[in-house]
């Protein structure tokens, strides 16, 4: 891309991001009002979103309040969800209420509270392409809008809903993921749904369900999940000390192979189901079966791993799985609506493409430095950093709230080249320490 390439007088800008999550909200929101650190966040939604289509009635966060956009990173901030309910008047009715877990959609409703009270965030203008202007020494970010120019650039485009080949190509009113969940599981009353996938999301879409009254109950509801059986989240506290900052960093350090062993692992830490939800569709279960005397409504199926959807014989669906503990086994599922709660994949980065011969990559990864910022062959002052799009690199953490606002202070220190105090270490001793060695004696 040549000099001439950017407009004379196009807008410049210390800092650019790219997409308006959680992720780059919070990093906004840390750097509003700091001098000397311009900066302009756009998203080509027309507002602010986060997991609309999911906010099922009754669903909570997994994670403290405290791990807002700013809380953990800057206490002070007017950014903060305690500015939130204070500026709404209900602070003390939040309090009253002694919510074990806060509402998902009182948090959403934050969110975008967040991002309309700051003037650098623009929705409704998409970013098309991310070069580098050699001659200028700057990066030209071109939407649809304009070119505006920078000299960093933070991605944070989130992630997006991924169902596997089985299938791809099927969906549609009768067969969809859970982030369509809302709009598109109405009027199931008397149908047979299978819900595949066994995390929170598919936990919280089957006890919706089995919770409908009257001519909106389906007629069976059936949870087949790959897991041994349907786990809950680990939230004990020494586990949780897996997303402190202090961990995230040692974690950078470990060789590829344990980093991919370790996120395996430990993956309930971060995509178990909470005990809550857990205990409700028991309950539930229970009253159905027991009480109602509604013995066919459910039907529950860990263990298993789904092959094939196909048209069923007779309308709707046919799943096909296997028993992943007995070898040969087949079992099929007549269904009328699929609902797949198989999670999500880091969002595509099309934008960067005149840039890809010159970023390093780790696997599917860009590979990122301490600071999140990508390897690449350019100036080392100009710098392209990577918010939420890391977790093989950075743990289980990356795509979760927990270090949302350390991560972010990170890489805002980075970008005014200042580095904040930084809160003391997990009380685990995660690496070795070199012994002491015995000094001889010298005469």
């Amino acid at each position: 891309m040549g000099h001439e390439s950017i407009r004379p007088g196009a807008a410049h800008y210390r800092c650019v991001g790219v997409g308006v999550g959680p992720a780059n909200l919070s990093l906004a929101s840390l750097l509003h009002g700091r001098e000397g650190v311009s900066s302009l966040f756009l998203d080509r939604k027309k507002s602010f979103t986060w997991h609309d289509g999911q906010q099922i009635p009754g669903s909570t966060l997994q994670v403290s309040q405290f791990k807002d956009l700013v809380s953990l990173a800057d206490p002070g901030s007017p950014f903060s969800f305690l500015s939130y309910l204070h500026e709404k008047g209900r602070v003390y009715h939040f309090l009253n209420a002694q919510f074990a877990d806060v509402p998902r959609l009182e948090f959403r409703n934050y969110l975008a509270w967040a991002s309309r009270r700051n003037e650098n965030i623009a929705f409704g203008e998409s970013v098309e392409e991310v070069a580098f202007d050699e001659t200028a020494g700057v990066f030209a970010v071109r939407t649809d809008r304009r070119t505006v120019t920078a000299e960093n650039v933070v991605v944070g485009v989130g992630s997006r809903p991924w169902v596997p080949p089985q299938g791809e190509g099927r969906l549609g009113p009768t067969q969809f993921h859970v982030a369509d969940y809302l709009e598109s599981a109405r009027d199931l009353g008397g149908k047979r749904v299978v819900v595949i996938g066994g995390g929170q999301s598919g936990a919280e879409a089957f006890l919706d369900l089995i919770s409908r009254g009257g001519a909106e109950l389906p007629r069976r509801v059936s949870w087949i999940s790959r897991r041994q059986n349907y786990f809950p989240i680990d939230d004990s506290p020494f586990t949780n000390d897996f997303y402190m900052p202090s961990h995230a960093d040692y974690f950078y350090g470990l060789p590829r192979e344990q980093r991919q062993e370790l996120n395996s692992r430990h993956v309930l830490t971060s995509d178990g189901i909470s005990e809550s939800t857990l205990r409700e569709i028991y309950q539930a279960i229970y009253v159905h079966r027991f009480v109602e005397g509604n013995d066919d409504l459910v039907a529950l199926h860990p263990g298993r791993e789904v092959v094939d959807v196909s048209t069923g014989a007779y309308g709707g669906w046919e799943v096909s799985a296997r028993h992943t503990g007995e070898p040969g086994s087949a079992e099929r599922f007549e269904a009328d609506v699929v609902v797949w709660a198989t999670g999500y994949r880091p969002a595509a980065m099309d934008f960067l493409a005149p840039l890809a011969g010159r970023l390093e990559r780790e696997g599917e990864e860009l590979r990122v430095d301490e600071d999140y910022a990508v390897r690449w062959d350019g100036p080392a002052d100009r710098r392209i950093f990577v918010q939420n799009g890391v977790r093989g690199q950075r743990g289980l953490a990356d795509p979760n709230l927990s270090l949302n606002a350390w991560r972010s202070r990170r890489i805002a220190d980075r970008l005014t080249g200042v580095r904040g105090d930084e809160q003391l270490a997990s009380f685990i001793e995660w690496s070795s320490k070199p012994a002491a060695t015995d000094q001889p004696w010298s005469a």
